[in-house]
């Protein structure tokens, strides 16, 4: 019979890689922006046609997911700055980040909405209808929920760099 190496518990343990290596995977944009879409639509259009509520089922795929897909977007590039990230992104503490950027998103949302209700029917043929005044909730809403997870998963996937 050959000779076996034995291994204690504590080897092993040592060649395995650790729980958060083998949890945190890379940070991908387009997987990011397709869990932005995928995310929201599912649950708010699962929600709309549990509650009967049409309008709801048709933000979902459109005005919820859309907003966190494209904010995911351009949070996810900004972040990944061409794959070299700004000193600063990295440095920052993760809330304080997430916060300065929510803040950000949400602000740039909510008047984007508040232009889609109110300016919109105000000063051109298009009527105000309530899908549009819909987007005043969910644009920041889904902004705010877009970048908080899409900075958490990134700098997840980032390292300090040393001075």
């Amino acid at each position: 019979m050959p000779a076996t190496q034995h291994r204690t518990g504590r080897d092993r343990a040592a060649s395995r890689p650790s729980r958060r290596s083998r949890r945190s995977r890379p940070f991908t944009l387009r997987r990011e922006v397709l869990t932005a879409y995928a995310a929201p639509a599912l649950t708010a259009g699962a929600a709309g046609t549990a509650t009967g509520q049409q309008d709801l089922a048709l933000a979902a795929c459109t005005s919820i997911a859309g907003t966190s897909a494209v904010v995911a977007f351009l949070v996810g590039a900004w972040l990944r700055h061409g794959g070299r990230p700004r000193r600063w992104t990295v440095t920052t503490p993760r809330g304080v980040l997430t916060l300065v950027l929510l803040i950000t998103t949400v602000g740039a949302a909510a008047l984007l909405g508040w232009f889609a209700a109110q300016w919109l029917p105000a000063h051109t043929p298009i009527p105000t209808a309530p899908w549009l005044e819909r987007l005043r909730i969910d644009l920041p809403v889904s902004a705010a929920l877009a970048t908080t997870i899409v900075t958490l998963r990134w700098r997840s996937t980032t390292t300090t760099p040393t001075t």
